[in-house]
């Protein structure tokens, strides 16, 4: 959710993402010298020239790098026509490479190669995003499709009532406003930014799809969806699998919410069966429901903990807030940031220029220049960012040490996963253990901290869901530009029950609104964090001792679980993910069980408020 990324170079540079720096010094010795390996390359396809071209790849890659991300970095920082322009430029020029590179594998499909040579091809066929043709000008075409939209989305402004408003003014009335002719005013006003998208999007998915089907990839849903190590038929059938282990408890929070929302707007506003509103949900996208807490909390909670409150009301800066969560990292035993952390990194919004404000965590150069660019709020959903971009950092310093090839999360999911994994230890006995509260809340006040969780958590699942289930159709060509709106919206009805307050047709592009369509994010990897993070919650909970509820666990000061940790994270990109996730939970496949457990309670609560309900849309 708070990871930035697009085609390429910044692929390289951002959260979840490949770093680079020349192989370690262990391997190194075992590798071909350039020259040595160059002339292999250019031999017949053999084991040994195989090795060869992969030492090369990494090396160009390796060499290429840096000077991509930091013209990334810069333009998210001072985001002008000429900055936009270097990151095009360099954009394309990494593309190319690694679309070449890509290209070349093909040489040597027919070798039987070793396991750790055969997973670098791997990565190489599949780690382009948004990979090009061979076509000469597609490369600098697609590069510069990409730097527009990125720019267009951060610097995008709509009018409402006859004042021109950024996203931020937007997303403040949909988080706090209850009048539901403004909701529905500024929730419309947005998405006009991404109606002038979608012909620029059309022509950026052509030219990707010609160039995954260069790769040798049906489609270039199927080459996103082998990053998995599955076929695609099989990958999509393991995130249904995943999503109906969650999905009875997204119904009974979907139906609980429809009803309080009725009764505190009206049927002629919000009805008590069907579909809910989208705006009233609290969120631009609708995609986590926590702002509304306060229409939908359990009348009989005895909830009063306001973190926002007590984290303003405690002097906190935008520093303490990130220096609270590096703290958490470090007390299991993690090694602090670098200095060049706190030196290098935005975590203030300026007032002098245009930043691109979306959370983000950067690998520089993969030795100790790490950084996240946020323009923190001193509230409680940033507090809980913190921990998801320190997250990444944390990951990436782990695997540094790996062959360039190997530096990545071992899938995407994981990279997501781990600070919001963290985050799940914030409970009030944690709070209490750094201060910031006195008293820790009786259980009498469990369903109603669940109950905030789960705005967060469960309602995300089917968002997280169908962002790329409808991505998977337009990287398919089975929508086309005039169904994307129509297929967009049957997807959102269907799996999360929500509607558009206004009525939308095939000239609007409601999908380039949400970062992650503009920004060639995958959106697959947030699901599955989502899974992830319980699943190892639970596990670390388990070695930890944790003999009660799972929702009350914290590990926060538990070395012997930041060890084990640390195992997995040095891992990276290594070994199959169902190995990193055994190396850790000791299980090697996903499994949503965990969230039911730690939503136990609630799963009650809500059945029986839902009882007399008719649920379901």
């Amino acid at each position: 959710m708070r990871a930035v990324s697009a085609v390429g170079i910044i692929m390289f540079a951002v959260a979840g993402c490949t770093p680079s720096t020349p192989q370690n010094a262990d391997s190194a010795a075992d590798t071909p010298s350039r020259a040595t390996a160059a002339a292999l390359v250019n031999s017949n396809p053999t084991v040994e020239s195989a090795i060869a071209f992969i030492s090369e790849a990494e090396a160009r890659l390796a060499e290429e790098r840096e000077y991509g991300i930091r013209a990334a970095w810069v333009h998210a920082n001072f985001i002008t026509p000429d900055t936009t322009w270097l990151l095009a430029r360099a954009d394309s020029q990494f593309t190319e490479l690694s679309v070449r590179l890509a290209n070349e594998t093909k040489r040597f499909e027919r070798l039987d190669l070793p396991d750790e040579i055969e997973r670098k091809m791997n990565i190489l066929r599949t780690g382009i995003t948004l990979p090009v043709p061979s076509t000469p000008g597609a490369a600098d075409e697609i590069a510069g499709i990409t730097a527009e939209l990125a720019s267009s989305y951060a610097t995008g402004h709509a009018d409402l009532n006859g004042e021109t408003v950024g996203l931020d003014e937007l997303e403040q009335i949909l988080d706090r406003s209850r009048d539901p002719q403004l909701l529905a005013k500024a929730w419309a006003a947005w998405r006009t930014i991404a109606r002038p998208m979608a012909d620029s999007y059309a022509r950026m998915i052509e030219l990707a799809s010609a160039g995954a089907k260069e790769l040798g990839f049906s489609d270039l849903a199927e080459m996103w969806l082998s990053t998995y190590g599955m076929s695609a038929a099989d990958m999509e059938a393991e995130v249904e699998r995943l999503w109906g282990q969650v999905k009875p408890l997204y119904e009974e929070l979907h139906c609980h919410v429809r009803a309080e929302l009725s009764d505190f707007y009206g049927e002629n506003v919000q009805a008590d069966q069907g579909l809910i509103r989208a705006d009233l949900l609290g969120n631009m996208w609708a995609q986590q429901w926590s702002n509304i807490y306060d229409l939908v909390a359990p009348a009989q909670s005895t909830l009063d903990l306001d973190l926002t409150t007590i984290l303003q009301e405690s002097g906190y800066t935008e520093r303490k807030m990130i220096e609270t969560g590096e703290a958490f990292f470090t007390s299991l035993g993690l090694a602090p940031l670098a200095d060049s952390f706190w030196e290098q990194s935005l975590i203030k919004q300026p007032a002098d220029r245009v930043v691109e404000c979306h959370a983000s965590a950067w690998d520089i150069d993969q030795v100790d220049d790490l950084r996240i660019k946020m323009c923190t709020q001193i509230n409680a959903e940033d507090f809980q960012t913190v921990h998801h971009e320190l997250g990444h950092s944390f990951y990436s310093r782990a695997y540094a040490r790996q062959d360039f090839l190997f530096r990545d999360g071992a899938h995407d999911g994981f990279h997501e996963a781990i600070g919001d994994f963290v985050a799940l230890s914030i409970t009030p006995e944690y709070l209490q253990r750094i201060g910031l509260i006195e008293d820790v809340p009786d259980a009498d006040a469990d369903i109603g901290l669940l109950m905030q969780q789960a705005l967060d958590k469960i309602a995300f699942l089917p968002f997280g869901l169908l962002v790329d289930k409808w991505r998977w159709q337009v990287l398919r060509g089975t929508v086309g530009p005039a169904q994307y709106n129509d297929a967009w919206w049957e997807l959102r009805r269907q799996y999360q029950g929500v509607e558009p307050p206004v009525a939308r047709g095939s000239g609007d592009f409601d999908p380039g609104a949400k970062f992650h369509i503009p920004g060639n994010t995958p959106y697959l990897r947030y699901f599955l964090a989502f899974i992830l993070q319980f699943q190892f919650h639970e596990a670390a909970c388990e070695m930890a001792g944790w003999e009660g509820a799972l929702h009350r666990c914290s590990i926060y000061g538990n070395e012997a679980v930041g060890k084990r940790l640390n195992a997995m994270l040095e891992l990276g990109a290594s070994v199959p993910w169902s190995v990193a996730l055994a190396t850790f939970t000791g299980q090697r496949q996903m499994d949503g069980t965990a969230i039911i457990k730690y939503f136990e309670p609630l799963m009650g609560y809500l059945k029986e408020r839902n009882e007399a309900r008719q649920c379901g849309w």
